[in-house]
């Protein structure tokens, strides 16, 4: 796991243009950044105690506990008793908020949407509701509302905001469904804005591909890893990158949609998105369950198919293959454009054949460039759409305290 590095703020005199009151905002604003290194801290080295705080982020005792005052007062963290030793009884240990704090985080997709309450380390804290997928949008929020509406009713346990995760095309400068061929209720709704007005909470919206990224990044085997991709195979197809730590968004948040690139030039299957030949025609979920529709002579589900392969009920053997074929072909192309340290691939499909991943890492590594190739590996994610929604809650918490910033500031 990488360290915290701390790097000293300029403290470079105001220009003269600046009126004589910034002198005065610049220590609330130092502070409010310090608070967020404290936090951020805490979120990538688990509970500590403030000399342990104070000793790994470089800032004094006292700034420390003043962020942490305004911290525990903010409902963000809390105090819990660490082991007794023998020498005596030890500090109080500062942890993120779990037991008296909670997110939500909501995937909605296609069939069905989850929604998990969880504490602000990402632990669970029950059971994960099931609300399947209305046809109209008024239904989805009606039914999303009264599943956060259960988990916000725990005695003791306060609401601090929600996550929610969306498939297609998000724009993040209005907050909407832009395009979503599988979820075609939300398309032109601010679905997460909508719910927020509803329950009284602040809520944040993602594209379910940059929710895997947030998941793998704070909870699965990126948590070290600046330089990633994540390969979002489902019903569609989408792509989430982070590089230098920070997510590729584009200019309005649409960027990393690979599944809508054309793999089959003349007589492809048409994709939701109105095109024909797109890559999630013929390596996706929805792709396996046509050709098992094909081979059956009925209409079959996505979570029908899998069912099916792993029972033996029908023999797609063959379309495993050419599905992996494809995938490759995706693979190699992200490790060429993007020369990522990791590729994960998140997909059902790979419970289906135990080789299924080799047979993707090793038809990639055919195709794609050698150099950039022998320095990236080839793994399943651990991370959940439903986890990416919480970790992005707990970053809209943190955001709100202070923007991200690259060095910690000192103390003035």
């Amino acid at each position: 796991m990488s360290s915290i590095v701390t790097r000293s703020l300029s403290t470079a005199a105001p220009a003269p243009s600046l009126p004589p009151r910034s002198a005065a905002v610049r220590p609330a604003v130092l502070g409010r950044l310090n608070e967020r290194q404290v936090l951020r801290l805490l979120q990538v080295r688990g509970p500590l105690s403030r000399a342990e705080v104070a000793r790994q982020t470089g800032l004094s005792a006292p700034t420390v506990s003043k962020a942490v005052a305004a911290l525990l007062k903010a409902g963000l963290l809390e105090e819990a008793e660490a082991p007794e030793l023998a020498r005596g009884r030890p500090a109080p240990r500062l942890r993120l908020a779990t037991d008296t704090a909670q997110v939500i985080g909501i995937a909605v997709d296609a069939g069905h949407c989850e929604v998990v309450s969880a504490g602000l380390d990402g632990t669970a804290h029950g059971p994960v509701a099931v609300v399947p997928t209305p046809a109209s949008y008024p239904e989805l929020l009606a039914a999303l509302e009264q599943a956060c509406r259960g988990m916000m009713a725990k005695p003791g346990v306060k609401t601090l905001g929600f996550g929610m995760s969306l498939p297609g095309l998000v724009d993040y400068r209005t907050g909407r469904g832009v395009l979503s061929p599988n979820v075609p209720m939300t398309n032109g709704h601010a679905p997460a804005a909508d719910l927020a007005e509803r329950l009284g909470l602040t809520g944040t919206l993602l594209q379910e591909s940059h929710a895997l990224c947030l998941a793998e990044r704070d909870h699965g085997l990126a948590k070290a890893v600046d330089d990633f991709a994540v390969l979002d195979v489902g019903t569609g197809i989408g792509l989430g990158v982070m590089l230098g730590g920070r997510l590729l968004r584009g200019q309005s948040g649409l960027a990393g949609e690979i599944g809508h690139l054309t793999a089959v030039a003349r007589g492809g299957r048409r994709c939701g998105c109105g095109n024909t030949g797109c890559l999630e025609t013929v390596a996706s979920d929805s792709a396996l369950a046509d050709h098992a529709a094909r081979k059956l002579g009925r209409p079959v589900s996505v979570d029908e198919v899998i069912e099916l392969v792993r029972t033996g009920a029908v023999d797609l053997s063959a379309e495993l293959d050419e599905t992996a074929e494809y995938l490759a072909i995706a693979v190699a192309a992200v490790v060429n454009l993007f020369n990522p340290a990791v590729v994960f691939l998140h997909s059902p499909l790979l419970d289906l054949r135990a080789d299924l991943l080799d047979r993707i890492a090793d038809r990639a590594a055919e195709r794609a460039l050698p150099p950039s190739f022998a320095q990236c590996r080839i793994l399943r994610a651990q991370g959940s759409k439903r986890q990416g929604a919480v970790a992005a809650a707990v970053r809209l918490l943190t955001d709100a305290i202070a923007p991200e910033v690259a060095i910690a500031p000192e103390v003035v």
